[in-house]
């Protein structure tokens, strides 16, 4: 598939934007676009840099980086919801703007960014809820994507379990949706739900 290349905004826009210097911004550029070295300690850039040439990454590259990560699970479907997240102008394609920008809020963003950005990841048709479905839909293809040798003891129904306690949690007002009012609320009041989004975190 070609892709056509793509030049980010200017460095000084994105600075502003984002909680990163002009120099890690650089950095993460050369990464993504592959053409120049990356330091060890980007990382998260480095997946691009193996896959991008062009600036620019669609939704096969996202599954063809994950499957890389979690080769005894399948991480299609997770690379999918994940890719929707990234791709918040719905083009099919995630330029350097847009990764960085989200890259921006999970690492250095606040717990309300980082909330809010995880909402919309779990909001899997954009219509401002989570539903139960979806919720199962995202920690179903999280557990998928960790493959039976990272949970050897997890039983089949374990995801059903483990959203039915959430979301139970969540839906404060019992109207069978998860509101962002309801999903910040409920996360940081419990340290139980906290904790597990930090590990789904991780694996973005």
């Amino acid at each position: 598939m070609t892709m056509v290349c793509h030049r980010p905004e200017g460095l000084e826009q994105l600075e502003a934007q984002t909680n990163f210097t002009k120099r890690e911004l650089q950095v993460l550029y050369r990464g993504f676009k592959n053409d120049g070295p990356s330091h060890p300690s980007h990382s998260l850039s480095l997946p691009f840099a193996q896959e991008c040439p062009s600036g620019v990454v669609n939704e096969e590259t996202f599954k063809q980086i994950y499957a890389q990560f979690f080769p005894h699970g399948d991480a299609s479907t997770y690379a999918h919801y994940l890719f929707n997240a990234f791709d918040t102008t719905q083009t099919g394609s995630v330029k350097f703007e847009d990764f960085v920008t989200a890259l921006s809020i999970l690492l250095r963003g606040t717990v309300h960014e980082k909330l809010r950005w995880t909402f919309n990841l779990y909001d899997i048709n954009k219509d401002g809820y989570i539903n139960k479905e979806e919720m199962m839909d995202i920690v179903k293809a999280i557990y998928d994507m960790m493959g039976k040798y990272t949970y050897p003891v997890l039983k089949e129904d374990t995801p059903r379990q483990h959203v039915d306690v959430f979301f139970q949690k969540m839906d404060k007002n019992k109207d069978g949706i998860v509101t962002l009012d309801e999903f910040l609320e409920s996360c940081q009041e419990d340290d139980n739900i906290m904790r597990s989004l930090q590990l789904f975190q991780n694996v973005m």
